[in-house]
């Protein structure tokens, strides 16, 4: 999505990657062939997708003279893992078997236990592995920050450290939400995005980046804003996806929202019109079948929550524009985190 980093440079940090689990495959099959089957599925669930955490650090490293290259491209790869790792817990936690149009992890190991054992226990192994597969990466992307220079490390550390916690305080929130033990505001709605996904997925990785070329505090909190608003504007376009998307693009499921039952915007904009009031008892059903999905659809967009929701996302479209122009962030790194929002609100998966 970012567009513009030379293809070497993220192909650096695939090679970070490769070697990673090449290693890591190798020391677990002295643990059993199960252990490195997970080890091998972990490096697949880490193919593909559009290394976005990755090109914003070494874009904005880049902007900032591109210093430390090597150093940059195992950051790069230590936010790939951290980014694989909350998805894989994402998934267990959301119940989900399939990630970017294929079964995910948990899928694969829930799939390999159905021919002989109960689905109950079927399940049961496949949300272990993914649990274990998502800390395993955790603690994999802590070693790989080790391994840039001693002068950079403590301050990457800690960003990662705040991330993380950032991010588990928004998971923690969006799991609340859905299952109604904490009242979904819009302001803690707007909170719980910022946390989830503006944290480590934006602000973090700019931040990262930052660090490395030793840019200084004013760049640090402007990142941080910027980054924040990013992430944000993302989460409300992904919501947009998520039930109104093309399973084909985007490579996830256009009722698996709708079937956990997720609080968004979306649907808070929704509450209380007649048409969602209607269908609203299937929001949230384990069962919930592609009809009642459609029906939920439109009560979506009859109650106006569909058109709402888009309009909010041009209104922070052209917030974080106004964000970006007003900071002293150099002048390729404006232009392209510029071109970044606007590709967030055009994309299709």
């Amino acid at each position: 999505m970012t567009g513009t980093l030379a293809r070497d440079a993220v192909d650096a940090v695939d090679v970070v990657l490769a070697e990673l689990f090449e290693d890591r495959v190798r020391r677990a099959a002295r643990h059993g062939e199960q252990y490195a089957l997970l080890w091998r599925r972990l490096a697949r669930s880490a193919e593909g997708g559009k290394r976005l955490r990755p090109r914003l650090l070494l874009d904005t490293h880049r902007a900032f003279g591109d210093p430390h290259p090597q150093d940059a491209a195992v950051a790069g790869a230590a936010f790939e893992l951290l980014h694989t790792a909350l998805l894989l817990h994402d998934d267990v936690l959301d119940q989900d078997r399939s990630r970017r149009g294929r079964l995910n992890l948990t899928g694969e190991f829930t799939q390999d236990a159905q021919a002989d054992l109960p689905p109950r226990t079927a399940d049961a192994w496949g949300e272990a592995s993914g649990i274990l597969g998502g800390d395993l990466l955790l603690s994999a992307a802590h070693a790989l920050l080790a391994r840039v220079r001693p002068a950079a490390y403590e301050a990457l550390s800690a960003l990662v450290d705040e991330c993380l916690f950032r991010a588990a305080a928004g998971e923690h929130a969006d799991v609340a939400f859905a299952l109604g033990t904490v009242p979904a505001t819009p302001e803690g709605l707007v909170r719980m995005m910022e946390d989830k996904t503006g944290g480590y997925s934006f602000a973090a990785p700019l931040r990262a980046g930052a660090a490395l070329a030793d840019a200084g505090e004013q760049a640090d909190a402007e990142l941080e804003r910027v980054g924040t608003a990013l992430g944000v504007l993302y989460q409300l376009r992904d919501d947009l996806l998520g039930v109104f998307g093309d399973a084909r693009r985007t490579g996830k499921s256009t009722t698996g929202d709708l079937r956990e039952g997720k609080r968004t915007l979306l649907v808070a904009f929704a509450e209380g019109h007649p048409a969602w009031t209607a269908v609203r008892h299937r929001w949230g059903a384990p069962d919930l079948d592609a009809d009642d999905a459609d029906a939920l659809r439109a009560a979506l967009v009859a109650s106006g929550a569909r058109d709402a929701t888009e309009r909010l996302v041009e209104s922070r479209r052209r917030e974080v524009v106004d964000l970006i122009g007003g900071t002293a962030l150099p002048t390729a790194l404006r232009h392209h985190l510029t071109d970044l929002a606007d590709r967030i609100v055009d994309r299709d998966s």
